[in-house]
């Protein structure tokens, strides 16, 4: 008796991946759709790039659909966050109220759970780590934004270290099913998107955000970088930030180029 013909491959059987719209019509665009659903996605970008805004809009658009959305701030108090967005249109205040929308300062987990000291030890980030998944667990979140990865890296500091961190805190990202954006802070450091360059091996896409001259303007403009899942222009975009949100127009380079 001949061998049964192979089926289809299970990827292919399931069809196209679901995508989560980011809630800004032409990266969804570039995207096909929006990120693949349950992606961890870097956003790095230097200072004023419009990093957060990036993320707020991807959170509140989320939590409007009816997405619980989690915002874990790093760098920035959670009040001074809600006081930033409200010069947004995008950013419905009564959200907050309705649980679809948190927001967790972390210095205060840090200060609670007894981590006042400039490093952790394997075993804090093993507690922290365990409190994250707490949170989501609580939340129930379905989009999740840490702001930034880079300062929660300071914190970890040894490279081995943080590539474990990332390791496990994708692996309780994947659990609970999140699409997330993890904030990364950097310089003009070409061919590196974080702080030591491991988170970027191993996130499923990456977002770079930064400025670029034409005609002696500085542009904010957005690159896709890579986003596993999904075909994506890998052109440069021109940012303009508005109290809608942020918009994007392809980038055609003249006499200038990126800013350094």
């Amino acid at each position: 008796m001949a061998p049964p013909e192979p089926g289809p491959h299970p990827a292919t059987a399931r069809g196209p991946r679901d995508r989560c719209s980011t809630g800004i019509e032409a990266l969804d665009n570039i995207l096909e759709g929006g990120i693949p659903r349950g992606s961890t996605v870097l956003v790095a970008g230097s200072v004023g790039t419009g990093k957060t805004t990036l993320s707020l809009e991807f959170l509140l658009h989320g939590a409007e659909r009816g997405e619980r959305s989690l915002f874990l701030s790093v760098t920035e108090p959670a009040a001074k966050l809600v006081e930033n967005m409200r010069s947004f249109e995008f950013f419905r205040e009564e959200l907050l109220g309705t649980g679809m929308l948190t927001l967790v300062d972390i210095p205060v987990v840090y200060e609670r759970l007894g981590l006042d000291h400039e490093e952790m030890r394997p075993d804090e980030i093993r507690i922290f780590l365990a409190t994250l998944d707490a949170f989501l667990t609580e939340s129930r979140a379905r989009r999740v934004v840490l702001d930034s990865l880079t300062s929660l890296a300071y914190r970890i500091q040894r490279e081995e270290r943080i590539r474990d961190f990332m390791l496990r805190l994708s692996e309780i990202l994947t659990a609970h099913g999140c699409t997330t954006l993890l904030v990364s802070e950097i310089g003009p450091q070409p061919g590196r998107y974080s702080l030591r360059g491991v988170e970027e091996a191993i996130v499923d896409g990456v977002l770079l955000l930064g400025n670029a001259r034409r005609h002696g303007d500085i542009l904010r403009v957005l690159q896709v970088i890579k986003m596993r899942g999904t075909p994506h222009s890998r052109a440069q975009y021109v940012v303009e930030m508005t109290p809608i949100g942020l918009l994007l127009a392809p980038h055609f380079q003249g006499e200038s180029g990126p800013e350094e």
